[in-house]
Order: structure tokens, then C-alpha cells, then sequence
């Protein structure tokens, strides 16, 4: 007790130990979204057709998907530091194992490998920043390392396209992968699960469990309950197309789409994507003040929903009618209300349950943007194979009508907002002095 009593402050130490893993929460959405400014790279080189391709950009999602329930568990039984640092080693080998496949067969078998290594961070890290900052600081830091997330997106649109043109995109996905093997070992060095194992005292002292609470439920119990509850189903379903849209477009389709029905290069493509990440950046913590401003989730979701219905009409019906400013703007608003919304969702998953229950609702709920990534992909890239020219060619026709996808998906979502649960806390009384 003396020696904790007397221990140090970790003072700058925990903002080193954010560094790391915020960086490692870059290249997770990096490895996302960066099929898209160079698809078409990819599908000459490897001979990969449309349908093909959406496999291959839907291979990262099934085994990121799998892993968020897994990953608490092995969180806590390896604990963070490892955790990351071995999966991290798996997604830099296979980032590399990607850039120097020869078949889309291999191409897809690494992504597959990607999804998985970067599968593990997510979780792990918000298990280590409940150990290195105080409860009032941690939301806070939540939002930062999602807006690092989407410097992620950032430098797989225009970046990457830069890098692509100079070494080719097989010499960026090997110069990512060194990079994520680097900041594993790094991770590895400099990282530590908690505060206490390098001499520094905790943040605070641990909140007593709150009276009459009772034990957590079991992880099986804690599903059970989540799947049987009807008001978890409107929000999941909410999820899933309204992730998808934005997974299929700006994580493989927006750039081929870009390029080809508006002729923009390689780079001017990757800079209309790029408004993606700008708008995760600025409308994760906007749309979650404005929810705690109106007090409610749910205005806040149909609002969204209805954006992105009337966002996706001009892909479907005007699919080559916006200047290119326009499409600067376009992508904004498409990341803001399929993106950045998503703060306002996760949110909204974890004031469904009781305390006990939240990191399972929020673990079941974050299974449902990546199935709809990892089903909207290869669904686009079948109905643009269909609608091939007999030339090989992708008409702005034939983009319109696999877009139509959106439509359906932005609809179902819309239905779904105007059914969830509203889940704000609503105004109380001012305590009296």
C-alpha cells in the first residue's frame, strides 16, 4: 500500500501509450477503405472482374465482423498488449502477402488475413484507456481516436492515390504492411495493459460497484437477452444498410464510379473521397452534441436516414449530373449521415441495455456495419458485371442501376430510425443547493 501510495503520476506516459494505439486505430480504417482509389489498379493487374472485386473488397469484413465478441474475451484473457501486438504482426504480414499476390485468389485470402489482424484493436484499446484515464476523461478520448479513424480514411483517398502513382499499388500495400509491423513492435515495446505494471499509480481509484447492481451477466446470458430484446432489431437493421452504403461506396465502388462515369484521374477521385474522412472528423462529435442538445437519439437517426435517402437519388436517377464541386460536397454529406452518425448509433446500443449489459449490446451491434459492408460489396460488383457493355465497359446506366441497391438499403434504414427506441436521457430538474 505504501509503495502505490508514494507511485508516480503517469503524467505524459498514457499519452505515448494513446499515440501508439490511436495510431494503430488509423491504419485499421486505412486497410478499410483503401480498395477504392485503387480498384481499377487492381483489377487490370490481377485479372479480377467486377464481381471479384467486390469479394475481394468484402474479404477485410466477415473476420472483423466475427472477431468484435471474441475480441473482449481476448482482451481480457491475453490482455491489450498482446492482443494488439499479435494481431497487428498478422495484418502487416498480410498487407504485404497482399501487395505481392500474383491471383485475386491470394489477393482475397490476404484480405481475409487483414480483416482479421486489425480486427483485434478496436476493443483492446478502449479496454487500455479505461486504465490509463479517469472515467470523466474517457469520452473524450473516445471521440479523439475516432477522428484519428478517419484521418485513416483520409490518407487511403487522395494519399494513397499519390503513393499508388509512384510506387505502384503493390509497393504501398508492402509499405503499409512494414508500417503496421513496425508500430506492432512499438506497441509491444512501449504499451503496457495498465498504469501499475511500469510503476505509475492509476488514474483514480476504482468506483465501487453501484448498491443492488448485482453480478454482470454471463457473455452468453448478456447475448441472449440483447437477441431476444425487440428494440435491439430496429438499431441493428439501422446499422446494417446504413453502413453498408457507406462501406460499399467510399470503402471499394466511389472510386471506379469517380473515374469512370465522371472521368476524374486517379488523384481528383481519391480527393472527392477524401471529403469522407473530413466529415468523420468534424460530424462524429457535431451529431453527438446535437443529440444531447435536442435530447434525443432518435431525431437525430431519422434525420440522418432521411438525408440518405435523398442523398442516393442522384446516383440512381442523375448518376453523372453533379459538377465536380458538387461531388466534394456530396461525399461530405454522404460520410456525415452513413459515417459520422454512427457516434449517435453506438450511443443509442448502449443506453438500450442496463450498465452490465452495455459492452455486449455495443459488441452484437458492431457486428451489423460490417456484414452490411461485406454484403453490399459483392452484391454491387455482380450487378455491374451484368451490366457490362459488350466492349468490357461500365456505363453511367449501369452504375445507376447497381446503385438502385442504395436506394433499397437507404429506405429500410429510414423505417427502421422511425422504430427505435429512444434512449437520450431527458431533461431533469436542476438539483437544488
Amino acid at each position: 500500500m505504501a509503495e502505490q501510495a508514494t507511485a508516480r503520476p503517469a503524467g505524459g506516459y498514457r499519452w505515448l501509450v494513446f499515440m501508439l494505439l490511436a495510431v494503430g486505430y488509423l491504419l485499421v480504417y486505412f486497410h478499410r477503405t483503401s480498395p477504392a482509389v485503387v480498384a481499377l489498379d487492381m483489377m487490370q493487374d490481377l485479372a479480377a472482374g467486377e464481381a471479384l472485386m467486390g469479394f475481394l473488397g468484402s474479404a477485410y469484413f466477415y473476420p472483423y465482423a466475427a472477431m468484435q465478441l471474441p475480441a473482449g474475451l481476448l482482451s481480457d484473457s491475453w490482455g491489450p498488449r498482446r492482443s494488439i501486438t499479435v494481431f497487428f504482426l498478422l495484418a502487416g504480414g498480410a498487407s504485404i502477402l497482399f501487395g505481392l499476390a500474383d491471383s485475386a485468389g491470394l489477393a482475397i485470402f490476404a484480405r481475409v488475413l487483414v480483416g482479421l489482424g486489425v480486427s483485434m484493436l478496436f476493443v483492446p484499446t478502449m479496454k487500455t484507456m479505461t486504465r490509463w484515464f479517469k472515467v470523466s476523461e474517457f469520452a473524450t478520448m473516445a471521440g479523439v481516436l475516432l477522428a484519428v479513424g478517419g484521418l485513416g480514411v483520409l490518407i487511403a483517398a487522395a494519399p494513397l492515390a499519390y503513393l499508388s502513382a509512384a510506387l505502384g499499388w503493390r509497393g504501398s500495400f508492402l509499405a503499409i504492411g512494414g508500417l503496421t509491423i513496425v508500430l506492432a513492435g512499438a506497441i509491444w515495446v512501449f504499451v503496457r495493459n495498465t498504469p501499475e505494471e511500469l510503476g505509475f499509480a492509476p488514474p483514480e481509484a476504482p468506483l465501487p460497484r453501484a448498491a443492488g447492481g448485482g453480478p454482470a451477466p454471463s457473455l452468453l446470458q448478456g447475448m441472449a437477452s440483447v437477441i431476444k430484446a425487440a428494440r435491439f432489431w430496429p438499431l441493428a437493421t439501422w446499422f446494417f444498410f446504413t453502413c453498408g452504403i457507406f462501406f460499399s461506396f467510399v470503402g471499394l465502388w466511389g472510386g471506379p464510379y469517380l473515374i469512370q462515369v465522371y472521368g476524374l484521374t486517379k488523384g481528383q477521385a481519391g480527393g472527392v473521397l477524401s471529403m469522407a474522412a473530413v466529415a468523420m472528423i468534424l460530424g462524429s462529435p457535431f451529431l453527438s452534441w446535437l443529440s444531447d442538445r435536442w435530447r434525443s437519439r432518435k431525431k437525430v437517426l431519422i434525420l440522418a436516414s432521411a438525408a440518405m435517402l435523398v442523398l442516393v437519388l442522384p446516383l440512381c436517377f442523375w448518376p453523372q449530373s453533379l459538377s465536380q464541386p458538387l461531388l466534394y460536397i456530396w461525399c461530405f454529406l454522404l460520410s456525415l449521415f452513413s459515417s459520422s452518425i454512427v457516434s449517435v448509433g453506438f450511443t443509442s446500443s448502449k443506453e438500450l441495455f442496463p450498465v452490465a449489459m452495455a459492452g455486449t449490446a455495443v459488441g452484437m451491434v458492431n457486428l451489423f456495419p460490417f456484414l452490411g459492408g461485406a454484403v453490399m460489396q459483392p452484391l454491387l460488383g455482380w450487378i455491374l458485371k451484368l451490366g457490362k457493355s459488350p466492349d468490357g465497359g461500365l456505363s453511367p446506366e449501369a452504375y445507376a442501376q447497381a446503385f438502385l441497391v442504395y436506394l433499397a438499403a437507404a429506405a429500410v434504414a429510414f423505417i427502421a430510425s422511425l422504430l427505435l427506441t429512444e434512449t437520450a436521457p431527458q431533461a431533469r430538474p436542476a438539483a437544488k443547493a
